[in-house]
């Protein structure tokens, strides 16, 4: 019964990610470590075709885990961020929602590039000091 219930969880949220690769309010990254968490539980042939698919391999593997993203990968993801954090900034007018809303923002920028270039300079900074 657990893994019928984790391979609809599965089907849900890889259809989800899916549907955010065209629609850019649906986070696909997040569905997709999903639907991988869900389907490693209930059917290593479904995780195991899944993780091999362009799909994940395009929008976790190479970005996420690998951390091979460009500077224009970088700037679109943080432009698609800001017009999700902007949607609501727009439509409510409170002036502590919007402070927060800049906050969480430049949380993320900051955190997101820390993760996925402040590392990369530290390892080549050691390499050219052995």
């Amino acid at each position: 019964m657990k893994k019928i219930i984790y391979f609809s969880l599965g089907g849900i949220t890889f259809a989800l990610g899916t549907l955010g690769i065209f629609l850019p309010f649906l986070p696909t990254t997040v569905f997709y470590l999903l639907t991988a968490f869900f389907w490693l539980r209930s059917s290593d042939n479904y995780y195991n075709r899944f993780i091999q698919s362009s799909f994940y391999q395009r929008t976790v593997e190479e970005p996420i885990v690998k951390k091979k993203i460009t500077n224009a990968g970088i700037v679109r993801m943080f432009f698609m961020i800001f017009l999700v954090f902007l949607i609501p900034g727009l439509l409510v007018d409170n002036a502590w929602m919007r402070i927060c809303l800049v906050i969480v923002y430049l949380g993320h920028v900051i955190g997101l590039t820390w993760y996925l270039r402040g590392k990369k300079i530290s390892v080549k900074t050691r390499e050219s000091n052995d």
